[in-house]
């Protein structure tokens, strides 16, 4: 039998974050990682397209699930100490003009490497390739696997986004073994899949800067960013933002949503007519299908075109009527496409729900069931969009759990 005082179940950026602070704060204590995968640390090297954008400057403005939660660890930990936490390590970083914080490497590995060299030099204990699949409570702490004992013990497991890089869901279960409940699950930042005949046309091509209004008997979200087109529907940041709260609404209102594209959203209708009127004398000798080159891709003013019924391949510019520029101009401000789902759990960045919030103490990562049981990280209800947001809620709420008070 392997003893520990504390033991975290789940070696990824919540549960090293955890080890890591609770040895440097309780240094006789006897520290232990128990990870499924062949290495800790597999999921960071694949965030931010493989750069690893670890907090955000601007995340305690951000809107996350479940944010009145959240800010107690954000209190604690905000990103300016997240930052400190790495240097401590010997890894420096930059953050670009957006907030994004990144290793100044600019390599994913540099981030796995600074926490791996860490726990070692801590002497914390880890063992890979150990799937946790059972966890008991005795009285002077828990059971694991019939093979490992801790006084006191860290979950971070992840969702269920993923599931290759070690997220497949399996610390849900352990939590239900313990008392635990677990809200609904859903991919978020994730591709949706929307409108294939409209999309599918346009595969591969980018649009950098656009408005996406998700509705459906009403306005359910918007975001703004870039998106690409793909042949089953949409894929880039704004796109990714919206999947869980379609998802949602598509499995509770039983009807598919419609996301509107704004592909020029600082420019007003009104303005938008009369700049399409001012194209017309400047390429009225073109054909229809480079109307909107000089502020779109191609493929996506011909789509627009289409959806404005005007679209005739051997139709010239300056055929166009005043009708015709406000059906354009409607359909550049509001393109609509067809939500029909999401890419799934295989696909997604982050899992939307998790433990429920209320069965968590917000100012230790305590479980209120289950004395000395603490969470930290996705498998927890907490959730933010693209940009560095979930990995400062990973960090921080893993290192508050780390306290182990």
């Amino acid at each position: 039998m392997k003893t520990f005082d504390l033991i975290i179940v789940g070696g990824c950026s919540a549960g090293l974050a955890a080890a890591i602070n609770a040895k440097r704060l309780h240094p006789e204590m006897s520290v232990a990682v128990i990870e499924k995968l062949p290495r800790i640390g597999k999921k960071l090297l694949a965030t931010g397209n493989g750069k690893c954008n670890l907090t955000n400057e601007y995340a305690l403005n951000h809107e996350y699930v479940n944010r009145d939660f959240a800010q107690a660890a954000f209190d604690a930990y905000p990103p300016q100490k997240i930052v400190e936490f790495f240097g401590s390590t010997g890894l420096l970083c930059y953050a670009d003009s957006e907030g994004r914080v990144y290793p100044e490497s600019n390599t994913a590995a540099s981030v796995v490497d600074a926490l791996r060299f860490e726990i070692e030099r801590l002497e914390i204990d880890v063992f890979c390739e150990t799937p946790v699949t059972d966890i008991k409570k005795k009285s002077n702490g828990f059971l694991i696997n019939n093979e490992f004992e801790c006084k006191k013990l860290i979950i971070t497991t992840g969702g269920k986004s993923s599931p290759p890089q070690g997220s497949d869901g399996s610390g849900f279960l352990l939590a239900k073994q313990l008392g635990h409940s677990v809200t609904k699950l859903y991919p978020a930042l994730v591709p949706i899949c929307a409108s294939p005949e409209i999309t599918k046309p346009m595969k591969g091509v980018r649009v950098r800067n656009v408005t996406l209004t998700l509705k459906g008997e009403k306005k359910i979200a918007q975001t703004r960013g870039e998106i690409l087109f793909t042949d089953y529907g949409l894929s880039g940041i704004a796109a990714m933002e919206l999947a869980s709260q379609a998802q949602k609404y598509i499995d509770n209102v039983k009807e598919k949503p419609f996301t509107y594209i704004d592909f020029m959203p600082d420019m007003s209708y009104d303005d938008l007519v009369e700049y399409l009127k001012n194209l017309c004398k400047i390429k009225r000798f073109c054909k229809i299908d480079n109307l909107l080159t000089g502020f779109l891709p191609k493929a996506v003013g011909i789509a627009i075109c289409k959806a404005a019924k005007l679209y005739n391949a051997e139709m010239r510019i300056d055929e166009l009527k005043e009708k015709d520029f406000r059906q354009t101009a409607q359909k550049i401000k509001s393109f609509p496409l067809e939500v029909s789902g999401t890419k799934g759990f295989a696909n997604a960045q982050v899992t939307s729900g998790g433990i429920k919030v209320g069965e968590i103490d917000l100012k230790t990562m305590q479980s209120k069931i289950c004395p000395n049981l603490y969470f930290a990280g996705e498998i927890i209800d907490v959730d933010g969009g693209c940009g560095g947001f979930n990995l400062q809620w990973a960090w921080a709420s893993g290192m508050l759990a780390g306290e182990v008070k």
